[in-house]
Formats: structure tokens, sequence, C-alpha cells
């Protein structure tokens, strides 16, 4: 998974935020870029905003196709923006792994990682700020320490970076695939092949803004390879593997072949009271000790009844 590593370019004044372009954003659209600054929001919030006329471009109002040259001033009206720094909670918090530069989180389904469109408080993100206090500041103060994510039904591990250096390492590591990702899904139907290799580009649903889709020709790239752990009747359990994070990847993947995550209503099955996908291994590199480290977040006992009250073929 390829994360930025620099800093949000923008600045928070008591009126407005304030950016500046830069000439490798030359050509984007304006409200393409700032959904990439200001990704909390949806485009269409933005897109609205812009119309509003609550986005200036030099001091002037403009459209949302407007193409930038880079160097240009773009303020945002403060209006309804999030707030500035994410408030500790009291919450718990399930450390699987720490050691000096990191921390690996067992993160429950449903809670969402970091703040974004209606979601403030009662993230992750709030619990880790109360428990750990100071840790990594590359992805903003609304998202302290966090260098990848877990969609918020997916439970399982999750690394959070102590320092800005070991962000950057852990990054470095996700942008040039070396970290293991290791998934455990039940989808519905019978699989028939005991492993398979899905290659088809991902990119998001031109109709339907919060779906992903994945079909050959457009598209982000994307591999994801599975194995066949145990077929029961009408379900099948699998070992997937991820070697690039997009947005929904197993999730749109294995739907594509007919056999979409078990409780996953937006992708064509059945719901349920969650999703049955669990972030279940992690290996890497510590940037503390070089040492190869490999995490395990254990099942969660709702999955573990799930697959228990399923008929073994």
């Amino acid at each position: 998974m390829s994360l930025s590593c620099r800093r949000p370019l923008f600045v928070i004044t008591p009126l407005t935020l304030a950016f500046t372009s830069e000439p490798a954003d030359a050509g984007k659209r304006l409200d393409h870029y700032l959904h990439e600054h200001l990704s909390s929001y949806s485009r269409s919030r933005l897109q609205s905003w812009i119309k509003q006329g609550r986005v200036l471009v030099n001091g002037a109002a403009a459209k949302a196709s407007m193409l930038l040259r880079g160097g240009e001033h773009i303020a945002v009206s403060q209006g309804e923006l999030p707030p500035l720094k994410a408030a500790p909670e009291d919450l718990p918090v399930e450390i699987l792994y720490e050691d000096a530069a990191l921390i690996a989180i067992n993160k429950p389904a449903g809670l969402v990682v970091h703040a974004g469109a209606g979601a403030h408080a009662g993230t992750l993100v709030n619990r880790l700020v109360h428990h750990f206090g100071s840790l990594s500041q590359i992805g903003g103060d609304l998202r302290p320490g966090i260098v990848h994510r877990l969609d918020r039904g997916t439970s399982g591990v999750l690394l959070v970076a102590r320092t800005d250096s070991a962000h950057q390492a852990l990054a470095a590591q996700f942008a040039g695939r070396t970290v293991e990702k290791t998934y455990l899904a039940l989808v519905r139907g019978r699989v028939r092949a005991d492993s398979g290799r899905i290659t088809k580009p991902i990119a998001r649903d031109p109709v339907r803004r919060t779906r992903m889709v994945a079909r050959l020709g457009r598209g982000r790239e994307a591999l994801t390879e599975y194995r066949v752990l145990q077929r029961f009747e009408g379900f099948t359990y699998l070992e997937v593997r991820i070697g690039t994070g997009r947005t929904h990847q197993i999730r749109v993947h294995l739907a594509s072949l007919g056999h979409p995550v078990a409780g996953d209503r937006l992708y064509g099955a059945q719901p349920a009271e969650r999703i049955f996908l669990h972030a279940w291994r992690i290996s890497f590199t510590s940037p503390a000790t070089s040492e190869r480290v490999t995490v395990e977040a254990p099942v969660p006992l709702e999955l573990e009844r799930w697959l228990a009250g399923l008929r073994i073929i």
C-alpha cells in the first residue's frame, strides 16, 4: 500500500483553511485536490462548498472542474470543519505487540480508525491519544500514528507508529510491498478452486460512490491471493493475502468472483451483525530492532461462533 509521508499542505487560521498547491499538483481538478487534503469529507460535499462560494482560488470563486497550475493560494471557509485535534477518550485498547517504534493494536469490528465525515469522536484514534499521548504526526492531528487502516467492519491487527521516523519506515515497507498481510474471510457460496489469484484493477463505482468496482481495463493495480481453509454448506472459509492495499480490496475482489464476504451487504451478501473479515496476521520489519516481526490477532469469539454454526461438507 502506497502511503504519503509528507505533512498536510494546509495551515489552520481562525477563519479559514489555507492551502498552497505545488507544481506536482498541476493538471489536477480543484475538487480532486481538495479531496486529497480534506479526505474526511466526500467529494460531493466539497463540490457543494465550491458552489456556495466557500472556496476561493487566488481570492476569486472557482469551479470544481478548474485545473490547477501549481502555486495557487486556495482558501476554504472554516464552517463545519472537524476538530483540530482528536480528543482523548478513556476506552480500552488491546495491545498485541509494542516496542520503541510502534504498537500493534487489535481493532474490534465496528470501530472507526480515525475521524471522518460524521465521526469526529468515538474512534480508535481518540483511544490511542488517551493511552499513548504522543504519536507520529505525519498523518496530521486527526490521524496521529495511523500508518494504514482497516474498514470499520473489519477486525484485527493494526500498526500504530510512535514517532515520525517509525511512520516513515513503516510507510516505506508498505509502499515497497514488504509488509505481509493475511486475513481470514468467510464468503458466500462454494469456491471451487483450492487457491487463486485476483489481479483485477479497482476503481470507485461511478454510480454508487460508497462502493468500489473491480474490472479489467480501469482502476488501480490490485493483487489478492486466497486459499481455501474449509468448505461449508453455502459458505467457504478462506485465508487471504493482499499485495496491495486498495479501498475495500478483499471485499470487492471476492465479490467480483461471485463470492461476497459473508455479512457484506454493500457487495451483495445478506446483512449480518458484522462482516466476516478479520485481519489475522501481519509481518514487517520493526524500525526499532530491524528484526522481522509477526503479529497475530485472535479470531473474535463472534466469528468462531459463526463458524461453529455451519455444516462442514
